[in-house]
């Protein structure tokens, strides 16, 4: 046996360069800073004069703040993008947690060296820009979460985009038909909240009835009822806002009081609406729930193995309908945050491919919450990112700019991400032995 095994490996063929070098995403991260290191350092202080300064400010009139000399830092934040992209790629693995934190800092960099090379010679208001950027990754957080709900009970759901679009057309249905008929509008606000719920549970039960009780193809399903969903809302948009007056108001603030007045955090955290809330609850639910109770415990079970777990005695469709159900009423409230929480009105196809940037923001996470919260927050922060380019003038095609949050989807997707792993049953049809 030793000689067999001696000869096999003279066999074997000889390794390469090739064969040591392993893509990981720390290689990805480290080459990309590397490249935008050297993007900054070719045009930055070529098309900026040295003496130019840009005033980040914090307070609400944007009078007080830091003045930070534009092009040192961004020559510095450059220098900082190559070095920890240079180290990041040596074969160094004692330093492994280092580079990660490293890479990390450099990542955070990114939102401030933004603002301040796109403000140049200007202001621009940073506690604006923080809560926009978390104002708009309501939906995609609440997506995210959707989706986390029926995917890790091994239900594969793209319906995400369809149940948000109904519940944002069903939620302002009914909050019309209650203001027409004499209801006070926060009531109707909160039951038109309601209605976006059952909505998107309805559809959602659709999905389930589909892909469990008859074991559709999981993608076929999802599929239909993202169609069937633009129908519907196009119908019942005609047929009763267009003949309804339909301009409504939205929800009102609700400061948190003491919290709200402190400064920058406050008017990011403390100084929002109901959904944008019940946003950063649904999040921590989630996490305990999935990780600290016989439920969730169950529900990763069912995801993984369901024929393990249903040998131990769990009701797999049981547990994957009243996930996917869940999934449906998460993506209504998410839809509801649109019409309710943010425009006052419904229009036809508003929600614009966002439940799959959801989806992307989960896969970003890695079937985690705090994971998809954190893929929710960097789409979010993309698409304020364009429009605070509108608004500071920056000579880019405004196209461009609402291609921004699809071309990051394509590119965390592509390379950014590394290896996802989802559940190991995900999409996989159950059958009862």
């Amino acid at each position: 046996m030793a000689t067999s095994s001696t000869f096999n490996t003279a066999l074997a063929a000889p390794k390469t360069w090739r064969d040591s070098i392993k893509i990981t995403r720390l290689t990805v991260f480290s080459i990309l800073f590397i490249l935008v290191g050297i993007w900054i350092l070719l045009t930055v202080p070529g098309n900026i004069a040295g003496d130019v300064s840009t005033l980040l400010t914090f307070d609400a009139g944007g009078t007080q703040g830091i003045s930070i000399p534009t092009v040192p830092f961004a020559v510095l934040v450059a220098l900082l993008y190559v070095a920890g992209g240079i180290v990041g790629l040596l074969p160094l693995p004692n330093l492994k947690r280092a580079k990660f934190w490293w890479l990390l800092i450099n990542g955070f960099l990114i939102i401030p060296t933004v603002l301040i090379i796109i403000a140049a010679g200007g202001k621009t208001n940073v506690t604006i820009m923080l809560s926009e950027s978390l104002r708009l990754s309501t939906p995609l957080i609440l997506g995210a979460m959707a989706g986390l709900w029926s995917e890790r009970s091994g239900v594969t759901n793209i319906a995400i985009e369809g149940m948000m679009l109904t519940g944002a057309c069903l939620g302002f249905v009914g909050y019309v038909i209650f203001t027409i008929n004499g209801m006070s509008i926060p009531t109707a606000q909160f039951l038109g909240v309601i209605v976006a719920v059952v909505a998107g549970a309805l559809m959602a039960s659709l999905h389930a009835w589909l892909s469990l009780t008859f074991t559709t193809n999981q993608v076929v399903s999802g599929t239909v009822i993202n169609i069937l969903a633009i129908g519907l809302t196009s119908f019942l948009r005609r047929e009763v806002l267009v003949s309804a007056d339909s301009a409504r108001g939205t929800m009102s603030l609700l400061p948190i009081p003491g919290l709200s007045d402190l400064p920058v955090v406050g008017q990011v955290l403390f100084n929002g609406k109901p959904i944008f809330y019940g946003m950063f609850i649904l999040v921590v639910a989630t996490h305990i729930i999935m990780y600290y109770t016989r439920w969730g415990l169950r529900t990763r079970a069912v995801g993984e193995n369901p024929h393990a777990a249903d040998t131990l005695g769990i009701n797999v469709l049981r547990n994957r309908w009243i996930n996917v159900i869940i999934s449906g009423m998460i993506a209504g409230l998410a839809g509801a945050w649109y019409t309710l929480e943010t425009t006052g009105a419904f229009d036809d196809n508003m929600t614009s491919g966002q439940g799959f940037i959801a989806l992307a923001a989960m896969i970003f996470g890695n079937w985690t919450p705090f994971g998809a919260a954190g893929g929710g927050l960097l789409f979010g922060f993309s698409v304020a990112l364009g429009q605070r380019f509108q608004f500071l003038g920056v000579a880019i095609p405004p196209q461009f700019l609402q291609m921004v949050p699809y071309l990051i989807t394509i590119v965390v997707l592509a390379g950014l991400i590394g290896k996802a792993t989802p559940p190991k049953a995900d999409g996989v049809p159950y059958e009862k032995e």
